[in-house]
C-alpha cells in the first residue's frame, strides 16, 4: 500500500544525515572475503541506512540527482562497526565498515577532512543505535518488543526512492549543484555563501587564521544540518524551506555561531561538497595549463566560458577573500596561505591520477593568480549586478 503524502515531510529532516562521494569496495558478504574492486559511488546517509547509489559520473555530471538513480544497495547500519584500517588496502584515507551479517566495505576519500566528517557521522549514528545490553531478563524481554517495534517502524517508512520521487530531497544547500541551488535562489551567488562571507566582513578579517584555523567539527555539522533540513512554518501555514530559511530566519549573529571558525569551516565545507566544483571540471586541465605557462591573459576568456553562477560566485568569492588578504598584518592570510587553503576547496579534478601533489601546487598557484589578476579577470562590464 501506499504511503500517505500527508506524513513525508517529517521524516526527512529526522533522517537524512549526509551524502556525497566516496570510494567504495565490499571486501566481504555474509563472511566471505571478496576481491577488491574499488569504485566511485554516490552515498547517502540516511536514518539507519547507508545507502549506495552508481557512479554518478556515469550520467552527465551537471545533471546528477538522486532522483534520477536507483540506489545500487544499502547498508544497516544497527550494530555495525567502523574502524581506520592501514593493512586493507594501500590508499590513504580509508575505513572499514563491517555489519552485524558480516558484510564488509571499505570507503575512501583522498580528501582527509571529508572522509574524517565521513567516519565520525556513521560512527555518531552508529553509537545512537546501539540499545544498551543487560543480562536481566526483563530487560532482554524489552529489548526484544523494543526491537520488534524499530522493525514495524522502518517497514512503514517510505523508501527513500519514494522520498527522492516526491522531491523532498532536492530542497538541500549542501550538495546540490550550483545551477541548481541558484536557479531556485532566483540569484547568481547563493545566499549562504553571501551570509557567510558577510559574518567575516563583520567581525573576522583581524582574526588570525581566518579561514586557515578549523572551527568544531560538531557545531559546524549542526550549522550545516540546520541549513539543509530545518523546516518553518510562516504565518499562512505554509512550509519554508532551506533556501529561504537562509534568507529570513538564519541569524549568523546568534550566540550559538559565535566562533567565527565554525562560519569559515561550514563556508569551505559548502564548496566541498558541491557536486561538482566551483571551477567546474571542463575548465580544470585548461586552468592547471594556464598556470603552469604562466598565461593570465587567457584567464578571463575562460572564466566567461563558464556558467554564469561559476562566473558570479568566483568573482564575489575571490572579491572577499582580497579584502581578506587585505588585512593580512592582523590574519596572517597572505595570498600564498589563501591559495593552500581555497586551491583544493574550490577546484579539483574530476578523477584522481598519479599527478595529484603536482595538481595541488597548480591548484593553490592558481588562486594566487586569480588574486593578483582580479581586476583583469573580473572586469565589471563583463558580469551580472551582485
Amino acid at each position: 500500500p501506499s504511503v500517505p503524502t500527508v506524513h513525508l515531510p517529517c521524516f526527512l529532516p529526522q533522517e537524512l544525515e549526509k551524502a556525497g562521494l566516496l570510494n567504495k569496495t565490499k571486501i566481504a558478504e555474509g563472511g566471505r572475503k571478496l576481491r577488491k574492486n574499488w569504485n566511485p559511488s554516490w552515498v547517502v546517509l540516511v536514518g539507519n541506512s547507508l545507502v549506495f547509489f552508481k557512479d554518478p559520473k556515469s550520467q552527465t555530471p551537471s545533471s546528477w540527482k538522486p532522483g534520477n538513480s536507483r540506489p545500487e544497495s544499502s547498508v544497516d547500519l544497527r550494530g555495525a562497526v567502523v574502524q581506520w584500517t592501514n593493512d586493507l588496502s594501500s590508499k590513504k584515507n580509508v575505513f572499514k565498515l563491517r555489519t552485524v551479517t558480516g558484510n564488509e566495505f571499505l570507503l575512501q576519500s583522498e580528501t582527509d577532512s571529508l572522509i574524517r566528517e565521513w567516519f565520525n557521522t556513521i560512527h555518531s549514528v552508529i553509537d545512537r543505535l546501539v540499545i544498551p545490553r543487560s543480562a536481566s531478563n526483563v530487560e532482554n524481554s524489552e529489548r526484544k518488543r523494543v526491537r520488534s517495534r524499530l522493525k514495524k517502524f522502518i517497514l512503514k517508512r517510505p523508501p527513500l526512492q519514494i522520498l527522492q520521487e516526491k522531491g523532498l530531497i532536492k530542497d538541500q544547500v549542501f550538495g546540490c549543484h550550483l545551477e541548481m541551488l541558484c536557479e531556485r535562489e532566483k540569484n547568481n551567488v547563493p545566499r549562504f555563501v553571501r551570509l557567510c562571507t558577510e559574518a567575516v566582513e563583520r567581525r573576522g578579517l583581524e582574526t588570525d587564521g581566518i579561514y586557515r584555523v578549523s572551527g568544531n567539527l560538531a557545531v559546524i555539522q549542526k550549522l550545516r544540518f540546520l541549513v539543509n533540513h530545518e523546516r518553518a512554518v510562516t504565518t499562512d501555514g505554509r512550509y519554508m524551506f532551506p533556501a529561504e530559511l537562509v534568507q529570513e530566519k538564519l541569524n549568523l549573529e546568534q550566540s550559538e555561531w559565535e566562533d567565527i571558525h565554525v562560519i569559515t569551516g561550514a563556508l569551505k565545507l559548502f564548496f566541498r561538497e558541491l557536486p561538482e566544483p566551483l571551477v567546474p571540471y571542463g575548465f580544470f586541465t585548461d586552468i592547471l595549463e594556464t598556470v603552469s605557462e604562466y598565461r593570465p591573459f587567457v584567464l578571463p576568456s575562460l572564466v566567461l566560458s563558464m556558467p554564469p553562477p561559476n562566473q558570479d560566485t568566483m568573482r564575489f568569492m575571490f572579491s572577499h577573500l582580497k579584502r581578506v588578504m587585505e588585512h593580512s598584518d592582523s590574519n596572517r592570510m597572505s595570498t600564498q596561505n589563501i591559495g593552500i587553503v581555497f586551491g583544493p576547496t574550490l577546484m579539483r579534478p574530476e578523477r584522481d591520477n598519479v599527478n595529484m601533489a603536482i595538481n595541488m601546487v597548480y591548484q593553490n598557484q592558481a588562486v594566487e593568480i586569480i588574486l593578483n589578476e582580479f581586476d583583469r579577470i573580473f572586469r565589471p562590464s563583463n558580469f551580472t549586478s551582485l
